[in-house]
């Protein structure tokens, strides 16, 4: 598995070694990112105070993307530090399917001009445009078992085998699963 590190010395990964790592977690993360175009990004700013922002996500070349038109507040923030969260879009209603995902990390600046073109030639975004590939350092799906009545709570980092525990209202935590 690729793993960096980022100047902060957290370990992060690629999409693509998420999904060899956690093959149904990240394909219930990708569904609901599929699901709708746009999502809640969480950036820093130059204060350290926190900005959120909509944002399109994409799946291409085995990774996670994000992009953003040029010189926006959230790609300057992401230029100046790369760390965000990253809130699949819920969707009408309170239904939740597929649950609520988030992920974080770190958002890498592309300025390589050919993997810019290939992008562009898959996807068609307006240009210019700035693109960021994610580097992850969790990914978390909260749903609910309603036969249960119960929160479920999956996640996954870098290094550390996935979790999914369950709990219902003030009630004892239960692991159910651990996948290496």
């Amino acid at each position: 598995m690729a793993e960096f590190s980022g100047h902060d010395g957290a370990v992060t990964t690629s999409w693509r070694d998420f999904e060899a790592a956690q093959p149904a977690l990240a394909e219930t993360a990708r569904t609901r990112f599929a699901a709708f175009r746009h999502h809640i990004l969480a950036t820093v700013r130059a204060d350290g105070s926190p900005r959120t922002s909509g944002i399109e996500t994409n799946f291409r070349f085995g990774e996670l993307w994000l992009g953003s038109m040029p010189d926006a507040r959230k790609s300057r923030d992401l230029r100046r530090d790369p760390r965000f969260a990253l809130a699949a879009n819920p969707g009408p209603g309170q239904d939740l399917a597929g649950g609520d995902i988030r992920v974080s990390g770190r958002a890498r600046w592309i300025d390589d001009e050919e993997v810019l073109a290939s992008f562009a030639t898959e996807v068609g975004p307006p240009t210019p445009f700035d693109l960021f590939r994610v580097e992850l350092t969790e990914v978390v799906r909260t749903s609910v078992d309603e036969p249960a009545g119960e929160i479920v709570l999956a996640s996954w980092r870098p290094g550390y085998r996935g979790v999914r525990v369950q709990r219902r209202g003030d009630g004892p935590v239960r692991e159910t699963w651990a996948e290496e």
